[in-house]
């Protein structure tokens, strides 16, 4: 877990943005729609919750001059229900060029706001363990939800803003 923290730590570089994704009513896949609100609630910045059209978001994402965003989904990675996978935009592209369920590709996503320097893209990936209408999250997903909420806070949350700025406290 302390790797992951690190890891986090740079992903979440300021300025940053935080990209919630997933479909409400769908089981795991309403993961990062979920961790987004628990993270916008605790008074986390510049925090979007983007549905199942994150595409409908990216352009005013690359624009806003972010060094760092970080999307949330639930992806199918092969995992056990729960485990998580932080990918960079070449890992994005690589395991997720084409299909999606959303309207283009999460690669195509990351590409288009890494388009805009000095973006970097990064997708927090949780293994879901079901995807049935009308369920909520699986015990797995809650616990990892409530330890990466724990985790993105910690990261984050030194950082407050400031107008367009954050400012760090030591």
């Amino acid at each position: 877990m302390e790797g992951l923290r690190q890891r986090l730590q740079e992903a979440l570089a300021p300025p940053s943005c935080i990209v919630g994704i997933g479909g409400d009513g769908l089981g795991d896949d309403a993961l990062g729609m979920c961790l987004a609100g628990d993270l916008a609630a605790e008074g986390l910045p510049d925090v979007v919750a983007a549905g199942t059209a994150p595409e409908d978001h990216a352009w005013s994402i690359a624009e806003a001059g972010y060094r760092s965003v970080l999307c949330i989904d639930a992806v199918d990675f092969g995992g056990a229900p729960g485990a998580v996978v932080l990918l960079d935009c070449a890992g994005i592209v690589s395991r997720f060029p084409q299909v999606s369920t959303h309207r283009i590709s999460l690669g195509a996503l990351a590409r288009l706001i890494e388009s805009h320097p000095p973006a970097r893209v990064r997708l927090l990936g949780v293994q879901p363990g079901s995807l049935r209408s009308g369920a909520g999250l699986s015990a797995p997903v809650r616990n990892t939800l409530e330890i990466l909420k724990s985790l993105i806070l910690e990261a984050a949350l030194p950082c407050v803003a400031s107008g367009r700025e954050r400012v760090c406290r030591p």
